[in-house]
């Protein structure tokens, strides 16, 4: 079967290109992505696969069907949104909207997916059950599309058995794949921190309340959540990135703003850590005679890779790849949406590299990112593998 998915993805493999230039180059941003819908939807109806469309106005689920579709039920998913970026290439599809741009590989996830599609369709009398064909807006902005469609009932009955997602890996050779068993990438959420006191004439510093050194304070002691109270085994970050004192060299301002993001790979601590936050603020603040404000955003949970589902994915891939091609990666402090299905679903949520030959291929969420087009035979064939090998496995 290895044989038949290379030749069947090899056979459409132009079609998918093409299909990934036409979304290169009309980009949409996240809950505005009509035209990639309606897209999709007309790939999906040329193929004859049913579909359901306008979970969170643009989603879409198609219903791929084999022998006995009422047998068992999987899920593969991907994104269709894009970035508010300039691009920066000289590329002929090239986005020919303003400050927008596919810069995190989205459209790639679509064309292989619906690479796939075209070749399990070609293959439904050999295997069993549903495969649900899950194309997701919104993956870059809060809440994300993961969760506002499972609200929306996406998956009403059709619950499916495992999701697999995947998703571009610029530093990863291109024909290899990269998978992580367990914790993967971690919860993401936003920090937002007001100190409030009184300002005045930065001479006179004991007629007021300091708010500047008030929230330095805070930032520092803060660092010690991830240092002397969440245990070493739990990678954690608390980082602040932006600081706002509109003050002068010589005024204390009323206030002080304070932003940052908090990532950990355990959702028990997460929580903890968000109360310590607001323990530890809230002291320092009151202690030094002003007030502190915080609101801490949630963002995405942990995408935790289930090991039974990873483990078999793993072994499928070194059957369809080979075992060099095989990457095991390390966790990744970056978020993701499909967060929120791992919380509820068995998944795995695997990498397909990228990597220009030239060695040009720019980082997600540059301008300058530019994939490596061979990597699209990599991702179409190994999906339609994967999701050929999850039907035909007790």
């Amino acid at each position: 079967m290895q044989a038949r998915i290379k030749a069947l993805t090899q056979q459409y493999l132009n079609e998918i290109i093409a299909i990934r230039r036409h979304l290169h180059e009309h980009p949409e941003l996240s809950f505005e992505e009509h035209q990639t819908s309606a897209y999709i939807q007309n790939k999906l109806a040329e193929l004859g696969i049913p579909f359901k469309a306008g979970f969170v106005k643009t989603g879409i689920i198609g219903y791929l069907k084999g022998k006995h579709p009422e047998k068992r039920t999987i899920a593969l998913r991907a994104d269709m949104d894009a970035l508010p970026i300039a691009e920066a290439s000289q590329l002929e599809f090239a986005s020919r909207n303003e400050g927008i741009m596919h810069a995190c590989g989205h459209d790639a996830h679509t064309a292989a997916m619906l690479g796939a599609a075209m070749v399990l369709n070609q293959l439904k009398d050999e295997w069993e059950g549903t495969i649900l064909l899950l194309f997701q807006p919104a993956e870059e902005v809060f809440p994300g599309g993961a969760k506002l469609m499972m609200e929306e009932g996406c998956f009403d009955g059709h619950e499916p058995e495992i999701i697999l997602g995947q998703h571009v890996l610029p530093n990863m050779k291109t024909g290899h794949a990269g998978f992580k068993s367990g914790m993967y990438m971690a919860s993401g959420d936003e920090v937002y921190i007001t100190v409030k006191g009184k300002g005045g004439h930065a001479a006179m510093p004991h007629a007021l309340t300091d708010n500047v050194l008030i929230a330095s304070h805070i930032i520092v002691s803060l660092q010690q959540i991830v240092s002397r109270i969440v245990p070493a085994q739990i990678p954690t970050v608390l980082s602040f990135g932006k600081v706002i004192a509109n003050g002068a060299t010589n005024i204390i301002p009323e206030k002080v703003e304070i932003a940052g993001t908090l990532r950990t790979m355990n959702e028990e601590w997460r929580a903890i850590i968000k109360g310590k936050i607001h323990e530890i603020a809230t002291g320092i603040a009151k202690s030094m005679g002003a007030e502190c404000d915080i609101d801490i955003k949630d963002g995405y949970p942990v995408v935790h890779n289930n090991e039974h589902v990873t483990d078999q994915a793993i072994a499928f891939s070194k059957d369809y790849l080979g075992q060099e091609a095989t990457e095991i990666m390390d966790i990744r402090m970056t978020a993701e949406d499909f967060g929120y299905y791992s919380q509820k679903y068995p998944c795995s949520f695997y990498r397909f590299g990228v990597a220009q030959n030239n060695g040009e291929t720019g980082s997600l969420h540059t301008p300058q990112f530019n994939l490596n087009e061979d990597s699209l035979e990599t991702a179409a064939g190994l999906m339609a593998y994967l999701g050929y090998r999850f039907m035909s496995e007790n």
